[in-house]
């Protein structure tokens, strides 16, 4: 007879969700502003075509930074919503303010390439929590980045 240790599995609450969520708003946020920044100081030849996608980039994390915080409402939490708490919470860094054009899209590359992880991770919990609005959401949102990620990569060749 083999003796199996059967490991107790905690189940996942709409609390820990809405930490994930809120995490998500926090990187989302940071990132909105880092994007504000790059569109704003880009130089150089690749101007009009990195000006215009830091705008989309921007445009589409406005978005959704909005969907984040009313699922976080919809599943009764508070979504956080103060600049402090974002950088506290935030795996994003700010921009320097430093960064020439090509240092910009690797910034993005590191920035989404974390976002990608934290996406999956937190669309796992919400699927195992039996949670699949916010599951599909956040894996929506995983396929965008991946995409980004792609071009973001395919620029710097």
């Amino acid at each position: 007879m083999v003796n199996e240790t059967i490991e107790a599995v905690k189940p996942v609450s709409s609390g820990d969700i809405i930490a994930s969520l809120n995490g998500q708003l926090a990187d989302w946020s940071v990132l909105y502003v880092k994007l504000h920044d790059y569109h704003w100081h880009v130089k150089g030849p690749n101007f009009y075509t990195l000006h215009a996608k830091f705008e989309e980039l921007y445009t589409e994390a406005a978005a959704f930074v909005d969907e984040v915080a009313e699922r976080v409402l919809a599943l009764g939490g508070k979504p956080t919503s103060t600049m402090k708490r974002y950088l506290e919470q935030s795996a994003i860094a700010e921009a320097s303010g430093s960064e020439d054009a090509t240092a910009m899209v690797r910034s993005l590359v590191s920035d989404f390439t974390g976002i990608v992880e934290r996406l999956k991770q937190a669309a796992e919990q919400a699927d195992d929590a039996g949670d699949g609005p916010t599951a599909d959401l956040l894996i929506t949102k995983r396929e965008q980045v991946q995409k980004h990620l792609w071009m973001l990569r395919a620029f710097l060749g």
